[in-house]
């Protein structure tokens, strides 16, 4: 049992539609103490060449709830080029008209004091999964 009176967090990004980490990803952290509190601007960082943030703020004691902000279209952007091989490529153009649907990805979850919650973005730029890692 941990004796710790603030949660930590961690995240890394997995480009599905390359088959690899997605490096360079700018990654914004938010934090706040309560449902009704406003949210507190922490810092950030951006993803390595693993896909990992290294080194994401530290938690307020109190912290109840984290929200993490993803910059993912200036990604796409520069990785247009470096896709794996061409029958996996999503078309450049789609229904939304730019090769990316979502340009920013925002996850908010609750935070126990004590724990460590680990965050895994599964990204392609027609979608995005995440859950609870370890």
């Amino acid at each position: 049992m941990s004796t710790s009176t603030t949660a930590s967090v961690s995240t890394h990004i997995l480009d599905t539609s390359a088959g690899r980490p997605a490096e360079g990803v700018a990654v914004r952290l938010a934090a706040r103490a309560g449902d009704a509190a406003e949210w507190r601007a922490l810092g950030g960082s951006a993803t390595n060449a693993d896909g990992r943030c290294e080194d994401l703020p530290a938690l307020p004691e109190g912290t109840t709830h984290v929200r993490l902000d993803f910059a993912v279209e200036a990604y796409f952007q520069r990785a247009g080029n470096q896709r794996a091989d061409p029958q996996q490529d999503v078309p450049a153009h789609r229904d939304s008209g730019r090769g990316v649907f979502f340009p920013e990805v925002a996850i908010t979850f609750a935070v126990v004091p004590g724990e460590h919650f680990h965050v895994p973005l599964l990204l392609n730029p027609f979608g995005y999964s995440v859950y609870r890692g370890s």
